[in-house]
């Protein structure tokens, strides 16, 4: 049997494990030993096993993922999000969706403490949720504020899925942290002014709120400045050259830690629920590049993702076609697949495909990452739908997915003016490391 032939095998194996629900690093983990194996023999695949399982622990760059999921996780037991979201609140509660906006506004600050999508949306969800069903908002826009507000948390740094990118391409993680700023500050936007647009053309779904003092105001973001100061420490300090990625986790952590501790929100039980927490992720995140760094040199043996590269650089549709298709490929995927899934499967071809044709790799981690936003709140899959209908039991799955779909359209918009104008994406990067 050809090699190409075992090598789609394992592809068809590894999309069955996939469909019948085994998380995505066994599934990798599996197939890519069994298909070293049937290639090289199990000796190498033991090798392969091993060594990879090693060198990801021992990699001291990743000590970036258990600590900002350390910082996150601290920020939310100690009433940080929900004073962010309150802080929002005070300021634009007055306006036509304004809860739907503080929520996207929460979500955006939370995302840059967390890291994560899911964190953001259930920690926003549980405080925003609520005081939307109070104010008699539309379960369709409430719900669809949460599951795209927290998408933001995989864009905005420190983002898990730009620590992967980084990994699995050999980027650099702080020009991709700084490289998601203004798209992450252009994204918010974008769903701001959805929410806007939606509750011009249906007033109902967004009853205006009353209107806080000034005092109230002023008092609202002192009592927000504590995450604001940790969010300016660390990537501030990455911008400024003073941390690397690694020490900004460090010091992100310990004053996230000394936060908790100076508001006495730091007992036993959610000091083991945090630490627990951050175990969990932290072992999931590493389960997925083990596995990743089994399966991508089990495909590279197969000469499929060569193969692959060669069709999509010799297509006569020129750079933007290629783009554009490879960018297509990806929204539907993120239809079935989930977003690290997809990524991990996907830039063994992609990836190579965008350095021959000479393309940014910084710019392409920012616009992948964008289309993995889109996955996350696209049916059927939407893992962010299905977190948030976890928090909103009483609201039916149509009515979530129905609330999504102008906030999908804005991430379309988002991702058009990326492709058209790549400088937002790679501005920041070039000012700070060069060219």
């Amino acid at each position: 049997m050809s090699v190409t032939a075992i090598g789609f095998i394992g592809l068809f194996a590894l999309f069955g494990l996939l469909f019948l629900r085994v998380p995505v690093a066994m599934a990798m983990l599996v197939v890519g030993f069994f298909g070293t194996a049937a290639i090289n023999g199990y000796t190498a695949a033991l090798t392969a096993l091993g060594t990879e399982s090693f060198e990801i622990s021992v990699t001291l760059t990743l000590t970036v993922i258990p600590l900002f999921v350390l910082m996150g996780n601290l920020a939310g037991v100690s009433g940080m999000s929900r004073d962010l979201f309150n802080a929002a609140y005070s300021w634009v509660g007055h306006w036509r969706g304004g809860l739907a906006s503080a929520t996207i506004a929460g979500c955006a600050g939370f995302a840059a403490l967390s890291g994560s999508s899911i964190a953001s949306a259930v920690t926003m969800g549980r405080v925003a949720l609520p005081e939307m069903k109070r104010f008699k908002y539309g379960d369709s826009l409430a719900t669809g504020a949460v599951a795209a507000g927290g998408t933001l948390g995989i864009l905005i740094p420190p983002s898990t899925g730009l620590i992967i990118y980084a990994i699995l391409t050999e980027q650099s993680i702080g020009r991709l942290f700084m490289a998601g700023i203004i798209p992450g500050i252009l994204l918010t936007c974008l769903f701001l002014l959805a929410i806007a647009i939606v509750t011009k053309i249906k007033p109902e779904i967004g009853p205006v709120g009353p209107e806080s003092s000034l005092v109230e105001k002023i008092k609202s973001l002192r009592r927000a400045l504590a995450m604001v100061a940790i969010v300016v420490a660390t990537i501030g300090g990455i911008y400024m050259g003073i941390f690397t990625p690694v020490e900004a986790a460090g010091v992100g952590a310990l004053l996230a830690f000394c936060v908790a501790l100076y508001r006495k929100s730091l007992d036993r039980e959610k000091m083991t629920f945090v630490i627990l927490q951050t175990l969990q992720t932290t072992a999931t995140v590493f389960m997925i590049l083990i596995g990743a760094h089994v399966f991508i040199p089990f495909m590279a043996l197969t000469h499929i993702p060569a193969d692959m590269v060669s069709f999509l650089v010799d297509l006569d549709v020129g750079k933007m076609g290629v783009i554009l298709l490879i960018l297509a490929v990806y929204i539907v995927l993120g239809t079935f697949l989930e977003g690290l899934a997809m990524l991990v499967l996907t830039l063994p071809i992609t990836f190579e495909v965008i350095t021959q044709l000479g393309l940014s790799p910084i710019w392409f981690g920012i616009a992948g990452v964008i289309v993995l936003e889109m996955g996350l709140i696209s049916p059927p899959v939407g893992v962010n739908v299905f977190v948030v209908k976890s928090v909103a039991q009483d609201v039916p799955m149509g009515a979530i997915f129905r609330g999504i779909w102008p906030f999908w359209l804005a991430m379309g918009v988002c991702l058009a003016i990326l492709v058209a104008f790549p400088q937002i994406a790679t501005f920041l990067p070039d000012t700070m490391f060069g060219t």
